[in-house]
């Protein structure tokens, strides 16, 4: 079988499985669960197969014509380079971890059927966007995304904490989908193609007219898709979802579409000096203020959603300072010790019955009930908080690197200011990342008080995946950046000695100080008694987490929403903790800015078509009826009356032509 023909199988397996999924989902429900595996691990092979023939070299093509559309044509065409080989593996691999993970965390949802299948979708659609080798059939599998996050994120639909997520993460992405669109087609205009690699040689060749337009334009709809500042606020609201879902869209799909778009198209951005500069100050925020608002949260999901929107911050920054190759190695190893956070806290969930840290910091004992997810989630958030030698230490330090090199010119095409201003914001969050994983790890496993209930074991299948992720997590790295170079367009990924020290130890720094802060308040903890607890029953994660949706007082009462006295976030943040924790109020900015006017001009919308064009209507239509009710009122039936009226006509009409012929 060709490479392009296996290459065609990747993303059409998991689609197939879909549509097979919902068709069978009531009349053979028994072929739910393998139609939700067997897929995506088809195309984890396959995909596989695909990276070992391309070995970073020689890129694969292939391209058909669609259908005639006049002067710039719509190609199905394949583009694999290093780059997409790779990122196919990484989605195709969570994706299958998030399906056999779901098959024990769901298997009493009646819904599971329909979420299976919009998985395998989802999948099918990242893996479209990531072979894409034309911009409007990328673009048809980056909607498909959107759409079936909206339905994901929403499967709890009867809280309205999943209504409400749900409905802003699609209009979100959808306000970034709108500039997006308009720049692809400017770009495509411009080039004369839609074509990746023709963009790309009209780009070399300079031939765009408006390089900076094109390229903010393009930004727009990466910071809606990929969690960027100002258009992040959907990602940590989205945790109200399924946690393996929140497993698939912050590891492999969704946020990683709009990092890697940017990665496939980066020489279309280099054209334009200003829109470096905007991506490496939107890069900088997002680091720093989601580390802050990580540091503030009680939520362990939503400690990881800010941690994610930070992550994707680097990959940002790697690029605005000209670096896909470290851009694309953390977002692979992100990628795998991302999905074993959520999905090791799914356990966590399912055992402690609340998604609360504070309630987590008054049990004790929790880490001995899911020694798996302790150990796994240990080394994820060591690999999160960059410590050598876990993945991210290495993926993350080539990003720090990578805005060294920015500085000593070895980018021609950066302004250096992007690389000051990512390399100050990376060291920076370096020491916040780190600070809030020890904060979580210490607060959810490391608490005093009341011993933690006992929910049962979780199954198997949630376990086993949980020890599979890990190894990624611990070795990735290492075996990246001595193996992989080759895939990264030949660029070295060893860390730079000056960054690799800064970074550790900032990260250092960052975790010894949050430690400190929890040993001076973690008595006030072991005083602070937990109050009853609500015994969960034992099997669906599922359903233990819709409880814990937005409020934990399902299970703890008032005691989990209280102020958590070992919480080191406080001691840390000062009088910031408030703001940080309110994610810097800009929900309520925008909810001001935009939310409220819009909803003030429906209503005078709403009051004009009520009052005025319905009265215009009403009135229309009574008047024909009251004419006729006049009319009506003189169809009595009495044949003297007719007479009568007929004779009264007679006359005034012989009134009429005499006054008529007299005037004349």
């Amino acid at each position: 079988m060709t490479t392009t023909t296996l290459a065609v199988l990747v993303p059409l397996l998991p689609f197939l499985g879909a549509v097979a999924g919902l068709l069978l989902g009531r009349t053979a429900p028994g072929f739910v669960r393998p139609l939700a595996v067997l897929p995506p691990l088809a195309a984890l092979v396959l995909a596989a197969l695909v990276a070992a023939r391309q070995g970073g070299g020689t890129v694969i093509e292939a391209h058909t014509e669609l259908t005639p559309t006049g002067s710039v044509p719509v190609e199905l065409a394949l583009d694999i380079d290093g780059f997409a080989a790779l990122v196919a593996v990484l989605v195709a691999f969570v994706a299958t971890c998030v399906q056999i993970y779901s098959t024990g965390y769901l298997r009493d949802d009646p819904r599971y059927p329909s979420y299976a299948a919009l998985v395998s979708l989802f999948t099918s659609a990242m893996l479209l966007v990531v072979y894409s080798g034309d911009l409007v059939v990328l673009l048809v599998g980056w909607e498909v995304m959107g759409i079936c996050s909206y339905f994901l994120v929403g499967h709890y639909w009867e809280t309205p904490e999943a209504r409400a997520a749900s409905l802003k993460a699609f209009l979100v992405t959808k306000l970034g989908d709108v500039p997006f669109l308009i720049g692809l087609f400017a770009l495509g205009t411009d080039a004369g193609s839609f074509r990746v690699t023709r963009v790309l040689g009209t780009v070399a060749s300079g031939g765009l007219d408006h390089p900076t337009v094109i390229a903010l334009l393009l930004l727009a709809g990466v910071a809606g898709k990929s969690a960027q500042f100002p258009l992040h606020t959907w990602l940590p609201d989205a945790m109200a979802g399924p946690t393996p879902v929140s497993a698939l869209i912050h590891a492999a799909t969704m946020v990683a579409a709009g990092v890697y778009f940017v990665a496939r198209l980066l020489p279309v951005f280099e054209a334009s000096g200003a829109a470096m500069v905007v991506l490496a100050v939107m890069a900088a925020v997002t680091m720093a203020g989601s580390a802050l608002a990580a540091l503030a949260q009680d939520d362990i999901k939503r400690v990881l959603a800010y941690s994610t929107i930070g992550q994707l911050g680097y990959m940002t920054g790697a690029l605005a300072v000209g670096d896909r190759g470290a851009a694309v190695f953390h977002l692979l190893s992100h990628g795998a010790f991302k999905a074993l956070l959520f999905l090791a806290a799914g356990v966590v969930i399912h055992a402690a019955g609340t998604n609360s840290l504070a309630a987590m910091s008054r049990m004790r004992g929790l880490r001995d009930r899911v020694s798996d997810a302790y150990w796994t989630m240990t080394v994820a958030l060591l690999a999160l908080a960059a410590i050598p030698p876990f993945s991210g230490f290495f993926s993350k330090e080539s990003v720090l690197g990578a805005a060294e090199h920015a500085l000593d010119g070895r980018a021609p095409h950066v302004p250096g200011a992007a690389g000051w201003i990512v390399l100050v914001a990376g060291l920076a969050t370096a020491l916040l990342t780190a600070a809030y994983a020890t904060r979580l790890w210490l607060l959810a496993f490391r608490g005093k008080g009341a011993e933690a209930p006992d929910h049962g074991r979780q199954p198997l299948t949630m376990t086993v995946v949980l020890w599979v992720l890990a190894v990624p997590s611990l070795a990735f790295g290492g075996f990246a950046y001595r193996s992989l170079p080759g895939w990264f367009d030949g660029h070295a990924l060893t860390p730079t000695l000056l960054t690799s020290i800064l970074g550790t130890g900032l990260a250092a720094v960052g975790g010894l100080l949050t430690y400190g802060a929890w040993q001076r308040t973690s008595p006030l903890a072991a005083r602070s008694p937990l109050g009853a607890v609500a015994a969960h029953p034992e099997g669906d994660a599922g359903l233990v987490e819709a409880e814990a949706i937005a409020t934990h007082t399902p299970a703890y009462g008032d005691i989990a929403g209280a102020p958590d006295p070992a919480d080191p976030g406080r001691l840390l943040l000062g009088r910031l903790h408030r703001h940080a924790a309110a994610g810097f109020h800009l929900d309520a900015l925008y909810a001001a800015l935009f939310v409220r006017p819009v909803q003030a001009a429906a209503g005078l919308v709403r009051f004009l078509d009520r009052e005025v064009v319905d009265t215009y209507v009403s009135a229309a239509a009574a008047l024909p009826r009251l004419l006729g009710a006049a009319v009506r009122r003189a169809q009595t039936g009495n044949v003297q009356t007719y007479v009568s009226a007929l004779l009264a006509g007679t006359v005034v009409l012989a009134v009429a032509v005499v006054l008529v012929a007299t005037g004349a």
